[in-house]
């Protein structure tokens, strides 16, 4: 339940960042958004932390050993980084591609047809992330 609400209150940061940016400078605004990346990695490893410690509270009747609790925890990261970094990575290729087509239609308007299948190409690695993650989703 603290992950959370460290979790709400770096996504409350990341909008104060984003209303109060345009009022600091270069420098100033670099410098906090490097303090808010490293305090987000810092909440995503306490919530790691927090969520991956073994329950010593089980249900009456059910018998589960420790490392049946660790397959399937390390199952469900392998799920959660294969959708992130692969939604991370699309995201970082889709802007790149798009923002090249943007200066490439407006040369030339013919060359949309051409743009929107590399934009699509860099989309398709978001959807590789899912498939591999429902494929280890569905091994659990």
């Amino acid at each position: 339940m603290l992950a959370v609400f460290l979790a709400i209150g770096a996504v409350a940061t990341v909008i104060a960042f984003g209303i109060f940016t345009p009022e600091l400078d270069r420098r100033k605004a670099l410098k906090l958004f490097k303090g808010l990346v490293g305090g987000s990695i810092a909440v995503i490893i306490l919530a790691f932390f927090l969520f991956m410690t073994p329950s010593t509270a089980l249900a009456e009747g059910t018998q589960q050993t420790a490392s049946a609790k660790s397959v399937n925890g390390n199952a469900m990261i392998g799920v959660a980084l294969s959708t992130g970094l692969a939604a991370l990575g699309a995201g970082i290729a889709v802007g790149m591609t798009g923002a090249a087509a943007i200066g490439a239609i407006s040369e030339d308007p013919k060359m949309l047809g051409r743009s929107l299948i590399f934009v699509g190409l860099a989309e398709g690695i978001a959807i590789y992330g899912l498939i591999i993650s429902i494929m280890i989703f569905g091994r659990v």
